[in-house]
């Protein structure tokens, strides 16, 4: 559980939460010269249960709202800081609208500096109650318990500390089985151990040994060393808890808050959000469908293009679904919260503009109009996001990993959904060994393209038997996997819609197709390679004595080859199999003899020019009959 501050600089939070934990959170020199807090800080807190909270002290000042909202998107409860004296101020609501847009589900609010009430007269603590009331309505703090208390006389301490542990009490746990997510607020080196980074793991564990990786830019695989909650350490930290995680072999210089530590292999980096998002009721003015705002996610800050998928324009208080793009790759969370903030404060409240959760990560670039295939994602469950996860991947598909960290389902959640929806056939295995799964859907599309690209192929060359698997997969495409084309092909087969004879693929039924013309040519021109011997005309000579057009020509060949009655040796060469076979034989045989052969004993052997000798040695080389030594040819073992 991470209790977090909230409110109005000066409001008295890090003195709360020293007279609380006996922490004093404020590390820095200039915080304690200047008497303000200007960076995050940390304490533990035991509630009465027992059980300890890591609590993140965040700085009030509008200028340093970065660092309040890196801090922000790990609280499960809000203690909102208000001064008796001053009672709700700027950063007061732009606190809590920030933490109402990160998703913190409850909190407590706590009205400091108590001691002073008495002086400032009843009606001044109604009309701080009325502002509270006004604030908090229609939150996740409407109806909260408000504690009076004082940091410097101790009043009302116990009754905050027992109102944060029953409002703890009703809160769910973060998910430990989903994708390893600890957003880094914090990079130090420690003497004798190295670097450190620390934060809010949000999701799954971290154990000691694991592989992890920091995203953006640097993959690893890195060692986990140690692991530390509260100064103690452990073997391993789960959601919901805060960590220092120790990683050996990164010089810390090269680290910085905004970093995720996520397992290795588990999540990409992403510049592209599809998210549900809504602008706040106080916003000035509508949201147009592309604006540039600066996006706080996790601990990281980039500024990102704002399109809008559904409207032209997004209302004060609407909520509509769209795309992220930004400027510097992330690490993100199906699920996870951000805001948005302008560059221009809104009067009385700060700049935050908006907010919202994402729905997928690493998506491609969406066009306007794209709310049909975006919007399944808003009320998905596992079997649709799954589905729909698998679509979007088109032919690549996706494994198992790829598809725990881009859905955030826990393991066996992923598992008994993908045997449950391959049972139903809308997602189908094709790679057991890598988990690789491809959409049904996706999967009946390659089929019926490669029924339409075996149509198109019959009718444009009815003389040739079949097209190539090779062929036909380029065709699909160049990247389409072999394992994924093999179930294309192999689903076609069983479905009776193809043969497949060795290398070549034909529609059903499709035999080639010969007119009474081909099939005088055909005999015509296997007479001509026949009574040629090994000195047979050549593709040229062949066109003009049987006056075909040379693509004609060229198909009947292809015909005979198939057939077996011809070799083609060269481009202008073929002969007939059986003249070859014979001169093959006689090789041999001489070889076999002799030991060796030199170009002029061949030249005899053959018993024609260099026009036919060197395409026909040459041939013999790359068959691997005979292996050229100089300027003799020797025969090849085996």
């Amino acid at each position: 559980m991470i209790v977090g501050t909230a409110g109005h600089i000066d409001h008295g939070k890090t003195s709360l939460v020293k007279a609380l934990t006996g922490i004093d959170t404020d590390r820095l020199q200039e915080e304690k010269r200047r008497g303000i807090t200007l960076e995050l800080g940390f304490a533990h807190l035991t509630l009465e249960d027992g059980s300890v909270a890591g609590v993140v002290d965040v700085p009030g000042h509008e200028r340093f709202v970065k660092a309040m909202a890196a801090g922000a998107g790990g609280v499960d409860l809000a203690v909102l800081v208000v001064a008796s004296d001053e009672g709700v101020m700027p950063q007061t609501r732009e606190h809590l609208d920030i933490c109402r847009l990160l998703g913190v589900r409850a909190g407590v609010v706590a009205l400091t500096k108590s001691d002073l009430l008495a002086e400032l007269g009843p009606e001044w603590r109604a009309l701080v109650d009325a502002d509270l009331a006004a604030l908090t309505a229609g939150s996740f703090l409407e109806g909260a318990q408000v504690v009076a208390c004082s940091a410097r006389t101790g009043e009302g301490l116990e009754t905050l500390r027992a109102a944060l542990g029953k409002v703890a009490g009703t809160l769910a746990k973060r998910p430990v089985e989903g994708p390893t997510f600890l957003p880094v607020d914090r990079v130090f080196t420690l003497k004798g151990f190295g670097t450190v980074v620390t934060g809010t793991l949000l999701s799954g564990s971290i154990a000691v040994e694991d592989s992890v990786s920091l995203l953006p830019g640097m993959p690893g695989p890195l060692r986990v060393r140690g692991v530390q909650v509260h100064g103690r350490a452990v073997e391993k930290v789960e959601a919901g808890q805060r960590a220092a995680v120790n990683l050996p072999g990164v010089e810390a210089e090269s680290l910085h808050r905004g970093l995720v530590l996520t397992r290795a292999g588990e999540l990409p980096e992403t510049r592209m959000l599809d998210v549900e998002l809504t602008l706040l009721p106080s916003a000035e003015s509508a949201l147009p469908r592309r604006r540039k705002l600066l996006l706080h996610l996790g601990t990281a800050q980039v500024e990102a293009m704002v399109a809008l998928l559904d409207v032209e324009r997004l209302e004060p208080g609407e909520t509509a679904l769209a795309q992220l793009r930004l400027e510097a790759p992330v690490g993100a969370l199906v699920g996870q919260r951000f805001i948005l903030r302008g560059s221009r404060a809104l009067p009385g409240r700060g700049a935050t503009v908006a907010g919202g959760r994402v729905l997928a990560i690493d998506s491609p670039r969406r066009r306007k109009g794209a709310l049909a295939v975006v919007a399944p994602l808003r009320e998905a469950d596992p079997a649709g996001q799954v589905t729909w996860l698998l679509r979007q991947s088109g032919y690549r598909g996706l494994t198992q990993q790829e598809l725990f960290g881009r859905s955030g389902l826990g393991p066996r959640v992923l598992t008994r959904t993908l045997e449950r929806e391959g049972a139903r056939g809308t997602v189908q295995l094709v790679d057991r060994e890598r988990r690789l799964y491809v959409s049904g859907e996706v999967l009946e599309g390659l089929q019926g393209r490669a029924l339409a690209l075996l149509a198109a192929f019959h009718e444009r060359e009815p003389l040739r038997e079949g097209l190539s698997r090779e062929e036909l997969r380029q065709r699909l495409s160049a990247e389409l996997d072999a394992r994924v084309f093999q179930r294309v092909l192999q689903g076609l087969v069983d479905a009776g819609k193809v043969d497949l004879e060795r290398e070549l693929v034909r529609l059903k039924g499709r035999a080639r197709a010969l007119s009474l013309g081909d099939e005088a040519a055909r005999v015509r021109l296997a007479a001509e390679l026949s009574s040629g011997g090994l000195a047979p005309p050549t593709e040229g000579e062949l066109s003009q004595k049987l006056e075909l057009p040379v693509p004609r020509l060229r198909e009947l060949l292809k015909v005979l080859a198939s057939e077996g009655r011809v070799v083609r040796v060269s481009e202008e060469l073929c002969f007939d199999t059986a003249v070859l076979t014979t001169l093959r034989e006689r090789l041999v045989a001489h070889l076999r003899e002799k030991k060796e052969i030199s170009t002029q004993a061949f030249k005899e052997l053959v018993g024609q020019s260099r026009k036919f000798v060197i395409p026909l040695s040459e041939y013999f080389d790359r068959e691997k009959v005979t292996l050229r030594v100089g300027e003799k040819r020797v025969l090849r073992r085996g």
